[in-house]
């Protein structure tokens, strides 16, 4: 995955947002709307494209594109800064393949120690019972 390639093939748009900031929200397009085709990507192989797709299936739309907003600062570009990493950061995470575990043998020294747990425990069951006259 080459990061620079992919951040050239980002859609950004400024959009006017809401919340804090008085008559500023109501002149300014601080907020960013960042978009990504996965389909038209030419940064990404067809294998991270599928792994991308299964991974974060429940973020793309039907015709998968990404799409990120960011209107946490009253700044334009740090707005599109932190979008970007946002976007970078769901990238990785969605190409991250778990290590397959191994199935692995219990150890015979587990399995003799266990046995002779229980055999002590039933001893020292049999010692507290009354002793059977006959």
């Amino acid at each position: 995955m080459d990061t620079e390639k992919i951040t050239s093939e980002l859609n950004f748009k400024a959009v006017r947002s809401s919340g804090s900031g008085g008559q500023n929200v109501n002149k300014v397009s601080s907020k960013i709307v960042l978009s990504f085709d996965l389909n038209a990507s030419q940064a990404l192989s067809d294998e991270e494209k599928m792994l991308l797709k299964n991974n974060l299936a429940p973020r793309l739309t039907s015709e998968n594109i990404l799409i990120l907003n960011c209107d946490e600062d009253r700044s334009q570009l740090k707005n599109k800064e932190i979008v970007t990493k946002r976007f970078l950061e769901i990238i990785k995470k969605g190409l991250y393949v778990p290590k397959v575990r191994k199935a692995t043998k219990v150890p015979k020294s587990v399995i003799k120690k266990r046995i002779k747990d229980k055999k002590n425990i039933s001893d020292l069951k049999q010692s507290r019972r009354k002793p059977n006259i006959d």
